[in-house]
């Protein structure tokens, strides 16, 4: 499935691994999925911008369409990194639908835009369809100067190639092939979300570490069985 991520902003804040472990599903838990740390501290993202040309196998194209997903970061029975998508918030109803049934990601079809001005990008969502109805993320960041050399924390948030999900009870996982980030800094000037609570994550009153990045394209494999360690 061919993708392109354009006009991309990440939010990230610490999460305590523990409290990051008991929203995690039991039976992924049980086949060896557990909260990938760094320095101590697990990390709930999220991540929104305009998904263009999406193109899946087999399916006509679905267009264009803002997305903003609430992820966290995990390791595998093998220990691989890799990426827990908790919702995807979505425009498109046809992709909502596709990536549920087809691709067991957590799709939620919502009312969404993305405004995008010469130094400043604005999102809005508020979920329409499955529950919890209503919610909802408002994010609006101004944007920054290029970041030069990412820092650790910066490409361990951000350098995620590998994903998972459940499908028909079973975990998969699946690669994700693109160019590295081309990073900038940015700051934010406005935040009103209720996705974390959704997701069962306390509300962060802290402000979150931010990245923007212009947008890759991207290619995700099909998916493989996880085999227990």
């Amino acid at each position: 499935m061919r993708q392109h991520w354009r006009h991309v902003t990440f939010a990230h804040w610490q999460v305590d691994p523990a409290e990051m472990a008991r929203v995690l599903p039991v039976d992924v838990r049980a086949a060896g999925l557990r909260p990938d740390t760094l320095e101590g501290a697990a990390w709930v993202g999220l991540v929104a911008f305009q998904m263009d040309d999406l193109r899946p196998p087999g399916l006509p194209w679905l267009s264009s369409f803002p997305e903003t997903n609430l992820r966290t970061y995990v390791r595998g029975p093998d220990g691989e990194p890799g990426l827990w998508f908790f919702s995807l918030e979505a425009a498109r109803l046809a992709a909502v639908l596709a990536g549920r049934t087809t691709f067991g990601l957590p799709y939620c079809w919502s009312a969404m835009r993305v405004e995008v001005e010469p130094a400043r990008v604005s999102y809005h969502s508020r979920r329409r369809w499955p529950g919890p109805r209503g919610a909802s993320c408002r994010l609006a960041v101004e944007l920054g100067a290029p970041v030069i050399e990412p820092g650790e924390l910066d490409r361990w948030l951000t350098e995620r190639y590998r994903l998972f999900t459940q499908v028909a009870g079973r975990l998969v996982t699946a690669t994700a092939e693109h160019p590295p980030w081309e990073l900038a800094t940015a700051t934010l000037l406005d935040l009103d979300e209720t996705l974390l609570r959704a997701a069962g994550l306390a509300q962060r009153t802290d402000p979150p570490r931010l990245h923007y990045s212009a947008g890759v394209r991207a290619r995700l494999g099909g998916w493989r069985r996880v085999r227990p360690a």
